[in-house]
């Protein structure tokens, strides 16, 4: 049980360390002596950083107590404020950082604000992510409507046109009850989503590991402990 625990936890803490190790050529644990090539160096820089990387979240992690109770606000909060240490230490990014600049990727090339539009419809399309609001909607007839007074498409780069959009979808927001101040407040509130939901699904891998290891012969006599009562830094 504390090999799946253990195992679990570092997908939750360190993914993004993990997939970048993995590409790594165990070629670079051998002692070599022929000249590193600009490539060798690189990636053994790569490692090394994503080493210590992966080094520092689990430092972290033996030292902050975790509460697998994604019922508890409390547990959700504290989580979520574990999380946010291991990615200041780290350097990565927050799933907002994450959004913001897989959008700026995907659309620096296309040059029409309905184009825009649709490709990150197409991104929220493919994430499984509804539009509960029905913003998008909304987002085109506003785009409907400034294309119709310029009698021609909105580029991204006609300022007027452009600044002309955005008063309409500061209306939507307006009328959705979003603003642009209450926006650290939205990914305050998207982090503590996601720390619920990977609570959700660390509790649900302890139960498997708990109900399989009580099935097993020597075990059929052990009280079943509460999830809640289990320390991950006694698995790491």
């Amino acid at each position: 049980m504390a090999s799946r625990l253990l195992s679990r936890s570092r997908q939750l803490y360190a993914s993004q360390v993990v997939l970048h190790e993995s590409a790594i050529p165990a070629r670079y644990f051998s002692a070599k002596s022929e000249p590193e090539l600009k490539g060798d160096v690189m990636l053994k820089n790569i490692f090394l950083d994503v080493k210590k990387k992966f080094e520092t979240a689990m430092g972290i992690l033996r030292k902050e107590k975790i509460t697998i109770a994604p019922e508890d606000p409390a547990a959700v909060s504290q989580y979520a404020k574990v999380m946010k240490t291991i990615r200041e230490k780290t350097d990565l990014w927050t799933e907002s950082q994450t959004i913001k600049n897989a959008i700026e990727s995907e659309t620096k090339d296309i040059p029409d604000a309905r184009g825009y539009l649709l490709k990150l419809q197409d991104m929220r399309i493919k994430q499984g992510l509804k539009d509960e609001l029905g913003a998008e909607a909304m987002m085109m007839d506003a785009l409907e409507k400034i294309e119709k007074e310029l009698k021609k498409p909105l580029m991204r780069n006609d300022k007027k046109g452009m600044a002309s959009l955005m008063a309409e979808f500061d209306k939507i927001n307006q009328k959705l009850g979003v603003r642009r101040e209450d926006l650290p407040k939205y990914e305050e509130q998207l982090e503590l989503k996601i720390a619920k939901a990977q609570l959700e699904e660390l509790k649900k891998e302890a139960e498997e590991a708990m109900d399989t290891q009580k099935k097993r012969e020597e075990f059929k006599d052990e009280e079943v402990p509460d999830v809640k009562s289990l320390d991950i830094r006694n698995f790491i």
